[in-house]
């Protein structure tokens, strides 16, 4: 017999499935002898009182045991010969969009820009040593996306979007542990996650797909209104500079190529300006942050993980929020070319480190990046970015060495004389934030820090250290598609896709987008 439970304990009871067997038979009448096995299911802490609880939704297995498959998985048909389908990208969007068009029958052929997963490792170490960026390896570009070395959190806030559950279980079919199907905050782990994605690339080259690393689109193929594919710079010893790759295209190259975004525009491809959120890094010891969120001066303890937080409030009609929290994380240089500084945060699977770190973001919309808000140009956001991303190299001495400044120096306008140790591997210069960010984003994060230390005692601190930027938090452009057939509007055979087309926030909204967008495809060819 099977019985579910939602239940509410203390952490030390919801941290093994012994102490779990006790509570059932105390508080329910199990007999614990006759209790095989208990699966959590769903599994959030509750921090919002003194005492801390766990809320746990569980599935008890009397006089049974439990079933070896802890998630769906989905088989995978060799699809060598049919029709291929070209996706441009190899982050969240065209990983999920290809293993898609594989159930579906059809034929991925994956370009990435970038290296693969385990080389793009030695282009992120040599950020550090060199200071420089190597504009087509690094947190951004090459296998896995901006998601494979930054976090691997995997949940949305949107539960429209899709089925969320379908991309957990892929997840776990290539490696990823079980407990992202419980978890309310799933998260892989930037230790994990390559080798998940390396396992997504191996099944689509064993079902007969390709992936080509080093291969950068340079155009696409365009007649009479419809795609027939695109152009590729291929790397050297290829046998050919250039080459063809011919089908529709599935364009997921994410929200950093802003090369692509200007061959677009000059192409004519319909593009409009996108709002985005543009802030600083926010870094505290993580000590300090249990202790804050756990409301206990001995901080989590042995069974709590470490503390996450989620702020937000509106200061002069725009929003100000906290933004992809890395618990016992640490902040990268996330930058993708020469004269940028921006950063990013990440987590390892345990989660252990020694800091915490989240974007601390102001909302821009397009009308604020324009003295024409009648004429708002396609790439004035992007125009933006990187005009606040130069300054900030320039700031930092024009190396990957960040400006950073204390929270509360930042609040009360001063200078911060010395900074804290921090995680950031390149370095931190000390600079006036408050001085020279925009005024439209530091007036609002200094009110917005205010409002936060009043509701969050202890938050609002000078052993807080403030990392800019934060830039890249989405894409500053929109691609735009028919809502129906998410095919371009102009384009027949164009599927703008994920984060970089300006239709997805994160990995799993981006993966739930490269499948719905293989869907479509699909449907495209049956109707030639």
């Amino acid at each position: 017999m099977i019985k579910e439970f939602q239940i509410r304990v203390l952490p030390h009871v919801a941290s093994n499935e012994e102490s779990l067997k006790r509570y059932l038979s105390d508080e329910d009448g199990l007999d614990v002898r006759t209790v095989y096995g208990v699966r959590v299911l769903r599994r959030s802490i509750d921090a919002r009182q003194r005492t801390v609880y766990v809320n746990l939704k569980v599935r008890v297995y009397i006089n049974e045991m439990p079933c070896d498959d802890e998630y769906q998985r989905v088989e995978y048909p060799d699809v060598s010969g049919r029709p291929a389908v070209i996706v441009v990208g190899e982050g969240p969007g065209g990983l999920f969009a290809s293993l898609r068009l594989i159930e579906l029958g059809l034929r991925p052929v994956v370009l990435e820009r970038g290296k693969n997963v385990h080389e793009r490792k030695k282009d992120l170490a040599a950020i550090t040593k060199t200071q420089r960026v190597d504009s087509e390896s690094n947190y951004c570009f090459g296998e896995g996306g901006a998601g494979a070395y930054s976090d691997g959190k995997l949940y949305t806030r949107s539960k429209k979007r899709g089925n969320i559950e379908k991309i957990l279980n892929v997840f776990c079919q290539h490696g990823a542990s079980t407990a992202i199907l419980a978890d309310a905050h799933p998260h892989v782990g930037t230790d994990k996650l390559p080798r998940v994605i390396e396992n997504m690339r191996n099944t689509i080259i064993r079902c007969g797909g390709e992936v080509h690393h080093q291969t950068k689109m340079t155009r696409l193929i365009i007649g009479n209104g419809q795609v027939a594919g695109v152009e590729a710079v291929c790397p050297e010893g290829s046998g050919a500079a250039r080459r063809e790759f011919r089908g529709p295209v599935i364009l997921a190259t994410g929200h950093s190529a802003r090369d692509v975004y200007r061959y677009l525009a000059e192409a004519k491809v319909e593009l409009e300006a996108k709002g985005i959120a543009v802030g600083v890094r926010l870094e505290h010891p993580s000590e300090l942050i249990d202790q804050i969120q756990y409301h206990n001066k001995q901080g989590r303890g042995k069974y709590l993980p470490a503390a996450e937080y989620s702020f937000v409030t509106q200061v002069g009609g725009r929003g100000v929020y906290s933004f992809c929290m890395c618990p016992g994380g640490f902040v990268i240089p996330a930058a993708t070319g020469d004269e940028q500084i921006v950063v990013n945060g990440m987590s390892p699977s345990n989660r252990g480190g020694k800091w915490s770190n989240a974007g601390m973001v102001v909302e821009i919309r397009p009308e604020d990046c324009t003295a024409n808000p009648d004429g708002i140009h396609p790439l004035s956001v992007m125009h933006f970015q990187e005009e606040i991303e130069r300054n900030c190299w320039q700031q930092g001495n024009r190396k990957q060495t960040a400006p950073a400044q204390r929270m509360a120096d930042f609040v009360n306008g001063h200078l911060s004389y010395d900074l804290p140790k921090a995680s950031y591997a390149p370095g931190l210069i000390s600079s006036p934030l408050h001085f020279w960010l925009p005024d439209a984003v530091s007036g609002r994060l200094k009110e917005g820090f205010k409002v936060f230390g009043k509701s969050c005692h202890g938050f609002l601190t000078n052993e807080a250290v403030m990392i800019g930027v934060e830039t890249r938090t989405s894409s500053p452009v929109r691609i735009l598609r028919d809502r129906d057939t998410l095919m371009h509007v102009r384009i027949r055979g164009l599927f703008p896709c994920g984060e970089g087309a300006g239709y997805a926030g994160g990995i799993v909204s981006a993966g739930i987008d490269g499948e719905r967008c293989a869907d479509m495809v699909a449907r495209y060819l049956q109707s030639l």
